[in-house]
């Protein structure tokens, strides 16, 4: 159970970020609504971030994390921290002048990535000043991903899933105090992502000296060890960001489409992220260095046992997720967002897009728990066959459906070409003999499933019966949507355990004190 720990300490973290990250996604919508200067934060937002998880916490992590793990299992501490400290330097290397350049070119950058703004001046030219402001968060943010990594290889977790809270509580902070002395308040927000890498780095630097791994600055080489882990980058920085690819067509895309369908896209994203961030990335992050550690010392055995039970613990809470999702949309986007510049219209389209999204919900969290099976093995090569299939379903699927639905055929997209990764990844997996679904998951997969539906149903009738109460007040709204959503979680938890999937046992090891 040591792996089940893990992912809920990582999971703990990440869900106290995620309700931060809701405190500053319903102040951003009163503020921002979705209009031009929304579209435009969003934008800004969104570009370094796709470069920080396409090169950072994307493919140079899962090609770092393995070798860090692994030279730590059995060269020792010292070994790996020379490592790390080589891959730190070649990382600045890069990235700086990427940083540079973007800055100097960020108007054709724009074009690039929101080509739809172009005949908008006004649209556009905040989304270049406000990407400006950005930017350099991608250099700060991916040091945080490599010093996460190192802490996380060490089995030291707590810190480096604290950290996103840092983010949200400095955008809270530029929404406060910074709106009045801002041209707008996207500028304040988009300060507050810049100021937030930098309070990132500074408490991961403090975290990684206190476990013993202090990192310190060397001229950049390239060693043995550097130039392996470069090889396996550029695969992976298609294998392990496909999710964020598809991000960037849908952006893309989006830019084109009327007013307002990136920030509706953006919101309901927001709100499938809380049960992506914390069973997906948590199951992932807690995988990837127990994976390899089981792998390197020869246990194949563990190491498949090992991912079994990170997949069935990730459907045991995205599955029930997913099904509430799709039948309390509506409540959720308005009780979350509906005030201020954010109107009912702008509730049903985020409201229809979260559904949608909730379909590819299981999908987007089981690849997060299938790739370190590649990546702990240093494969980074393999996963890009599958993913450039699935950018390839996700483009034709937006470009087919974005006419006749809007947003939502982007939305639908991102769903169907995740679900398409998932079925490959596991294929790939189980052909190799390096994926097997034990008797265990066999039997509580379809469990956990029956038991989401029932608890659907009763959300349902619930809804029905709260709708016109909730809509009374802001109050009664938000009373209402707890109720629904503690009543659901009771209702799945009761059936989950009547059906048996899951057991007492289980949530008895659980509750013993986690890792960090």
């Amino acid at each position: 159970m040591a792996l089940l720990r893990a992912i809920t300490t990582v999971g703990g973290y990440t869900l106290g970020s995620r309700v931060l990250g809701f405190v500053r996604d319903v102040l951003t919508a009163a503020i921002l609504g979705a209009g031009a200067v929304a579209d435009a934060f969003f934008i800004s937002q969104k570009i370094p971030n796709l470069f920080r998880h396409l090169f950072a916490e994307g493919a140079f992590n899962a090609a770092f994390v393995p070798q860090f793990a692994g030279l730590a299992e059995t060269h020792g501490p010292q070994a790996a921290r020379r490592f790390g400290e080589q891959a730190m330097a070649v990382l600045i290397a890069v990235l700086l002048p990427i940083i540079v350049i973007g800055e100097i070119a960020m108007p054709l950058l724009m074009i690039a990535f929101a080509p739809g703004f172009v005949d908008e001046p006004e649209r556009f030219g905040l989304a270049v000043v406000m990407t400006r402001i950005t930017f350099p968060y991608l250099l700060f943010i991916s040091l945080v991903s490599l010093m996460g990594g190192v802490l996380n290889s060490l089995g030291r977790f707590a810190a480096a899933a604290a950290t996103p809270m840092l983010l949200n509580v400095c955008m809270i902070g530029a929404i406060l105090w910074l709106v009045p002395y801002t041209p707008t308040p996207g500028h304040a927000l988009a300060w507050g992502v810049a100021i937030s890498g930098v309070v990132q780095f500074a408490w991961l630097l403090v975290e990684c000296h206190r476990a013993g791994m202090a990192l310190r600055l060397p001229r950049p080489r390239l060693t043995p060890e550097v130039r392996t882990m470069l090889k396996r980058v550029v695969p992976g920085a298609i294998g392990a960001g496909v999710y964020q690819v598809n991000v960037y067509i849908d952006m893309v895309i989006a830019s084109a489409l009327p007013l307002g369908s990136i920030s509706y896209l953006y919101y309901a994203d927001r709100i499938t992220q809380l049960p992506l961030g914390v069973v997906g990335v948590a199951a992932g992050t807690a995988l990837l260095p127990m994976l390899t550690r089981s792998l390197r010392a020869g246990n194949a055995d563990q190491a498949m046992a090992q991912q079994n039970r990170a997949l069935e613990f990730s459907l045991l809470l995205t599955l029930p997720a997913a099904a509430a999702l799709m039948v309390i949309a509506r409540p959720i986007v308005e009780v979350l967002f509906v005030r201020g510049a954010f109107d009912t219209t702008a509730a049903d389209a985020t409201a229809d897009a979260l559904a949608i999204y909730s379909i590819g919900l299981p999908a987007f969290v089981l690849v997060k728990g299938l790739t370190p099976g590649f990546f702990a093995r240093e494969d980074t090569s393999t996963p890009v066959k599958i993913a450039i299939a699935a950018l390839f379903i996700n483009l034709a699927v937006a470009l087919t459906l974005m006419f006749p639905f809007k947003h939502l055929g982007i939305a639908a997209a991102t769903a169907a070409s995740s679900w398409f990764n998932t079925v490959a990844l596991t294929y790939i997996l189980y052909r190799r003999g390096h994926f097997k679904i034990d008797a265990r998951l066999a039997r509580r997969a379809p469990r956990t499933l029956i038991a989401a539906i029932g608890m659907a149903l009763a959300l349902w009738f619930g809804r029905d019966a709260l709708q016109n109460w909730m809509a009374q007040s802001t109050m009664h709204g938000l009373i209402g949507l707890c109720i629904l959503i503690g009543g659901g979680t009771a209702i799945f938890g009761m059936l989950a355990l009547i059906l048996r999937a899951v057991d007492r046992s289980d949530l008895n090891r659980l509750r013993r004190r986690p890792s960090v």
